[in-house]
């Protein structure tokens, strides 16, 4: 179908006999092939056959679908420079400016919220900026072994091979083999050096920060598993479909956290009179501190290390949005709304019973129910 020379064509060699063959093909439906442009050999690219690797242009006229269990790439606040003072520092004078900029008069609920959580996320952003991460961010992770001399090494050998492909003599022939024994002692030698880095430093994470260990080993572990992009329904049929998987997952954890069988409980009414108080600076303070680090945000996107990094300005703004809360007797629809994560323990993949699900809630709605907690 498409005209090349002879080299382009012909997809296995025998030097040795003088034979050649076009022995590998690209297989493609019908309804693609109107869309292939060229196909061709690339002599080129090295493989570890005597095989050359063959290579088909396509061009679609409509954008491709993105693949069910293929990783996206994620930008997310880098949360963790809020570790240093300086950042957090002007995490707090961002925050003030906004704090400055908003009216006093004290308004509902929602608009005080709304008005909170996009400038402490806003202040988040401008001082920690974004970062890059998961597995499509443009490079893999376990790759570090990749290092200037494992490139260099690389490129001699492609260029070696490159030349005996040209030259065909036996001089080029030996200079590409001992090439290619020398990339692969580098590349075997910079991955077992990696490993035992690595190693050592989980070693000492396990001693010392067992976090970070153990979420290390959650990566590892996840990245084995491969995504179940068709689950059982109700009534034992597979569903494929995007919306009936949907549907079918918030039907179920409805039915799983909605129970219509529980006891009712009474609860005691509280007899102290701290109950009818305002909340003070001090309780929200000491709620805050005592929040855990590292946690997944909720629908608002606020992490526990905003609270944890808020200066006496940003503590009085969250203790204002309490009491108004206390007083008017709502809390913000963002409190009440939750996450449900699914995280798969073990068996078919395609059952939902297998996974176990977790809500993610607001963390200043978190604050505000320990601190009435504590009263009662």
């Amino acid at each position: 179908m498409f005209k090349h020379k002879g080299v382009h064509q012909y997809t296995w060699y025998q030097d040795t006999l003088g034979r050649r063959s076009m022995i590998d093909l690209v297989i493609m439906s019908s309804d693609l092939r109107p869309h292939v442009l060229d196909t061709r050999v690339k002599r080129g690219e090295e493989l570890s056959t005597d095989h050359h690797l063959v290579v088909s242009w396509i061009c679609l006229r409509r954008r491709m679908p993105d693949r069910l269990g293929r990783p996206k790439r994620i930008v997310r606040v880098f949360w963790e420079r809020l570790a240093d003072p300086s950042v957090r520092g002007d995490f707090n004078s961002h925050l003030q400016e906004s704090c400055n900029q908003i009216p006093r008069e004290v308004g509902d609920i929602e608009s005080e919220w709304t008005m909170f959580s996009t400038s402490i996320v806003d202040a988040a952003i401008r001082s920690c900026g974004r970062k890059v991460s998961g597995a499509g961010r443009g490079g893999n992770p376990r790759t570090q072994w990749w290092t200037l001399e494992v490139r260099d090494a690389v490129k001699l050998k492609k260029e070696s091979y490159q030349a005996w492909l040209a030259r065909g003599t036996p001089e080029a022939a030996e200079a590409y083999r001992q090439a290619k024994r020398t990339t692969a002692v580098v590349v075997s030698e910079a991955k077992t050096r990696v490993w035992e880095e690595f190693g050592e430093a989980m070693e000492k994470d396990y001693r010392t920060a067992s976090g970070k260990f153990w979420q290390t080993v959650w990566c590892l572990r996840r990245d084995k598993q491969l995504s179940a992009n068709t689950v059982y329904g109700g009534g034992g049929e597979l569903l494929v479909s995007t919306g009936n998987i949907v549907g079918w997952w918030k039907e179920y954890f409805e039915d799983l956290l909605n129970p219509t069988d529980t006891p009712s409980v009474e609860e005691p009414e509280a007899e102290d009179s701290e109950v009818d108080s305002f909340i003070t600076q001090a309780e929200v303070t000491e709620v805050v501190q005592q929040l855990l680090g590292g946690k997944a945000p909720g629908v608002d996107e606020i992490r526990p290390e905003y609270l944890k990094s808020l200066d006496v300005v940003g503590l009085s703004w969250l203790t204002h949005l309490c009491n108004i809360a206390w007083q008017s007797g709502t809390v913000p629809l963002d409190w009440a709304t939750g996450v449900v994560v699914s995280l798969f323990k073990k068996g078919d993949q395609r059952v939902c019973s297998n996974y176990r699900g977790i809500t993610l809630l607001s963390l200043p709605g978190k604050v505000y129910s320990r601190v009435l907690e504590r009263r009662v």
